[in-house]
C-alpha cells in the first residue's frame, strides 16, 4: 500500500498564513510549476499577502451605485476553485481511509471545472482517475482533463444532461475498486465552501463600501459554492443569499429544463448538498447575455473604455472571467437593483475559472452572428450591463417556496438510494451544522497524517 499523500487543512485553505513558513514559501515559488505537489498548499483565495484575490467591478460597467466585489478563482491551481473541492473530497476519503493510494480509481463526474479539479488533485496525489461528463463540452475542457492525465468517459448531451453522467457514475461505482468524488452529493464540497470560500467573501469586502455584505450571488452547479452563504450569514445575518439559473434551465425557480450555454450551472436538479434553507432568492440570466457579456470583456476593451471604464482596468478584466462569472456579475446587478442598495453596499460573487477555457465559445459566439463589430458590443454594453433588469426574480424565503425545493431534491435523489429520512434531516438547520463542524475532525486527522 502507498503511503496517503499530504496536504492542507480546510483550516490552512481558509488561512494560508497558518502553513508552516517553509511549506508556504516554497508552495508559492513552485505555483509555475503547477504539476509540484506542493501546490496542494496553494490552494486558497489568497495572494502572497494573504489578501483575498478579487476585484471590485467599476460602476461605470455595472450601472449600479453599489459596490460589486468579485472573488477570482482563476488564481487557484489548475485555474479554477472547483479544485478546492476535488481535493477535500480526496483527503477525507483518504484519512478515512475509504480510499487508498495505489488500490482505487477515482471517478469524477462534472461538466467541466470540476473534472479538471479531479484529474489535477489526483496527479499531484497519484491516483488513477476517470472523469464522466458531457460530450458537449467545450473543447479547452478536455484537453486541460487530459493534460493532467485523466481517462474521460464522455455521455451524451451538454451541461443540462448531467444527470446521464451521474446515472454513469453510479454504474461505475458497482466495480469496487472505483471512488466516486461525487461533487453534487458529497459533503466535502459544502465544508470547503462555507469554511474556505465563506470567510475569504468576508474578508474581501474589508474596507469597501459598508465593510458588510448584503447580497451573495451564485449560480449553482453542485451548488457547493453557494455554503459560503452559510458562513456568511453567521457573520451578516441580514445578507441575502440569491441562487442563479439560467433562463433557458429554469429548474429550482418553476421545474423548467432546457439546453443552454453556460458552463458549469444548471444541471436540471437540486443537489443533494444544496442547503435550501439559506436559500434567500431564485433569478435567472439568459445565457446569450452571459456569452456576450464575456465578448464584450474579452475583445470590446475600447468600448469599455468609451463608456468611462479606466483603461487599465478594462485590460486586466480581460482574462479574469468564464461564462459563468459573467452570469454571476449579471445576476449581482440584478439584485442590486432589486433591492435598491445604495453606494454604502457591497455584493459580493465568485468568478469559478478565467477566460483561457473559453476561447472556443467565444469563436461559435461569433459564428452565430453577422457581425460583432464595435457598433455590436456597444449595443451589447447597453443591453446586457446598464439595462439589465429586474424580471425573473423570485423570493424564496417563505416556507411554502423551499418546500418545492426540498421536493425537487427528493424527486432528483431518492433514486439514487437516498432515504427518505436523510433528505427530511436536511430540513434543518442543524444537519448542515454538524457536517460544518466536523471539518475540525477533519483537520485534526489531516495533521496527523502528515506526521506519520
Amino acid at each position: 500500500m502507498s503511503k496517503i499523500p499530504f496536504g492542507p487543512t480546510y483550516d490552512e485553505m481558509a488561512h494560508p498564513s497558518l502553513i508552516d513558513p517553509k511549506v508556504r514559501k516554497r508552495a508559492l515559488e513552485n505555483k509555475d510549476n503547477e504539476l509540484d505537489p506542493i501546490n496542494l498548499f496553494n490552494i486558497n483565495w489568497r495572494d502572497e499577502e494573504n489578501n483575498v484575490h478579487k476585484i471590485v467591478l467599476p460602476k461605470e460597467l455595472t450601472g449600479v451605485e453599489c459596490n460589486i466585489v468579485v472573488l477570482l478563482g482563476k488564481y487557484y491551481p489548475s485555474g479554477s476553485h472547483k479544485v478546492g473541492p476535488a481535493y477535500s473530497t480526496l483527503i477525507e476519503g483518504c484519512v478515512d481511509q475509504t480510499i487508498m493510494p495505489g488500490e482505487h480509481t477515482i471517478l469524477g463526474p462534472s461538466t467541466g471545472n470540476f473534472g479538471i479539479g479531479v484529474s489535477y488533485i489526483c496527479n499531484l496525489m497519484k491516483y488513477d482517475s476517470i472523469v464522466i461528463m458531457p460530450d458537449n463540452m467545450s473543447k479547452e475542457r478536455y484537453e486541460r482533463i487530459r493534460k493532467y492525465g485523466a481517462k474521460l468517459d464522455l455521455t451524451p448531451g451538454t451541461e443540462s444532461d448531467v444527470i446521464l453522467t451521474l446515472e454513469r457514475t453510479f454504474e461505475l461505482k458497482k466495480d469496487p475498486k472505483n471512488r466516486s468524488l461525487a461533487q453534487f452529493e458529497l459533503l466535502p464540497n459544502y465544508r470547503f465552501h462555507r469554511h474556505v470560500t465563506g470567510s475569504a467573501c468576508v474578508d474581501a469586502v474589508k474596507g469597501i463600501g459598508n465593510g458588510r455584505i448584503a447580497v451573495f450571488t451564485s449560480a449553482p452547479g453542485s451548488a457547493g459554492t453557494l455554503a459560503a452563504g452559510d458562513h456568511i450569514k453567521k457573520v451578516f445575518p441580514e445578507s441575502k443569499v440569491v441562487a442563479l439559473e439560467p433562463y433557458e434551465c429554469s429548474t429550482l425557480m418553476n421545474g423548467g429544463r432546457g439546453q443552454h450555454r453556460i458552463e458549469g450551472i444548471g444541471d436540471k436538479m437540486c443537489t443533494l448538498i444544496h442547503n435550501v434553507l439559506n436559500t434567500d432568492f431564485i433569478a435567472l440570466i439568459k445565457d446569450e447575455e452571459s456569452v456576450q457579456g464575456l465578448k464584450l470583456i474579452h475583445d470590446g476593451t475600447n468600448i469599455l473604455v468609451e463608456y468611462g471604464v479606466d483603461r487599465n482596468i478594462a485590460l486586466e478584466m480581460k482574462e479574469l472571467f468564464g461564462v459563468s462569472g459573467i452570469c454571476n456579475i449579471l445576476g449581482a446587478i440584478k439584485m442590486a437593483k432589486y433591492l435598491k442598495l445604495g453606494p454604502d453596499d457591497n455584493v459580493v460573487t465568485i468568478a469559478t475559472d478565467g477566460y483561457d477555457r473559453y476561447e472556443t465559445v467565444l469563436t461559435d459566439l461569433n459564428k452565430r452572428y453577422l457581425e460583432t463589430e464595435d457598433f455590436v458590443l456597444r449595443r451589447w454594453f447597453k443591453d446586457v450591463f446598464l439595462k439589465a433588469n429586474t424580471c425573473d426574480i423570485a423570493d424564496y424565503r417563505p416556507l411554502s417556496q423551499k418546500e418545492k425545493l426540498f421536493h425537487q431534491k427528493e424527486k432528483d435523489w431518492l433514486k439514487f438510494g437516498y432515504s427518505k429520512e436523510y433528505l427530511d434531516s436536511m430540513k434543518s438547520q442543524d444537519f448542515w451544522d454538524k457536517e460544518y463542524e466536523l471539518i475540525h475532525h477533519y483537520d485534526e486527522l489531516i495533521k496527523r497524517m502528515r506526521e506519520e
